[in-house]
């Protein structure tokens, strides 16, 4: 399979084809592989499937990540009244995205999304779908990168009303700690007091059965891209400095405002914070 193929049923952007690379494993296939998603290849597969051999909870993580989602998007829109929301780091489409539950409460709510990943782009028309009184947008930006994804948003959403801003999994693909903190601050620097950040991020620490990550992550780096870190919840919770946390805090996401029955802990962080 050449780089210039492109799943089927889709067509690829001008200028986007020279840069997929459908001979290695990409996260944005892989994860989609996971949940259960058709937008993949075989080398995506084979090392999906060697990953979850070697830490069999993934594809929970992968499914908790994504329930987290939603139970943001639909706790932001309903209960804080917000209306414009920037996703960076969007991932391959899949059944209720940011903008489909933010619109469905409030038509007139505005989705920026952000990513960096040209098979994402090459989907974005899927993202780009609006209510009549919305608007949808999309970014093709690097999230090491923070000052173009703000000043490109901004065309978009209005800085002076609040604003969600979702970091869900996209972190821990910036592999230096202090780099990472320093963009989760300066994005939220830009926004005004009353917005939000909803982060997620892959952890290490063993209460929350988080150990398994680590050889995991090592055979990720060494066959797929981009490469991977995750993180002690001290390195995380450091993303929400001078912001306070909602309740119940920084846990494993599959337990935020989840229904007592919520599936296993998965080591993954979730949390909500608004700026004051």
């Amino acid at each position: 399979m050449s780089d210039s193929h492109t799943p089927a049923g889709t067509s690829a952007p001008a200028g986007t084809s020279a840069r997929l690379n459908t001979g290695v494993a990409h996260n944005a296939r892989v994860w989609n592989y996971w949940i259960g998603g058709k937008d993949n290849y075989e080398v995506d597969q084979q090392v999906g499937e060697q990953v979850a051999g070697m830490f069999p909870i993934i594809r929970d993580i992968a499914r908790a990540d994504r329930w987290f989602l939603g139970r943001a998007v639909r706790f932001l829109a309903e209960e804080r009244g917000v209306r414009q929301f920037l996703d960076i780091g969007t991932g391959l489409p899949t059944v209720d995205n940011t903008h489909e539950i933010a619109q469905r409460i409030a038509p007139e709510s505005r989705i920026v999304y952000v990513d960096n990943d040209p098979i994402v782009l090459v989907h974005a028309r899927t993202l780009l779908t609006s209510t009549a009184g919305g608007v949808t947008d999309y970014i093709d930006a690097d999230v090491h990168d923070p000052d173009a994804i703000l000043e490109r948003a901004a065309k978009t959403l209005d800085f002076d009303k609040p604003v969600a801003v979702m970091m869900l999994g996209i972190l821990n693909f910036v592999l230096d700690a202090e780099k990472a903190q320093d963009i989760a601050r300066r994005v939220m620097a830009a926004m005004p007091a009353g917005s939000y950040l909803a982060l997620t991020h892959p952890t290490f620490d063993a209460d929350l059965g988080g150990e398994g990550q680590i050889p995991a992550m090592k055979f990720w780096n060494e066959n797929a891209t981009p490469p991977i870190t995750a993180r002690g919840r001290a390195d995380i919770a450091a993303y929400f400095e001078g912001l306070e946390l909602l309740e119940p805090g920084l846990v494993s996401c599959s337990r935020w405002r989840a229904e007592p029955d919520s599936p296993v802990v998965v080591p993954q962080f979730g949390a909500v914070a608004v700026k004051p």
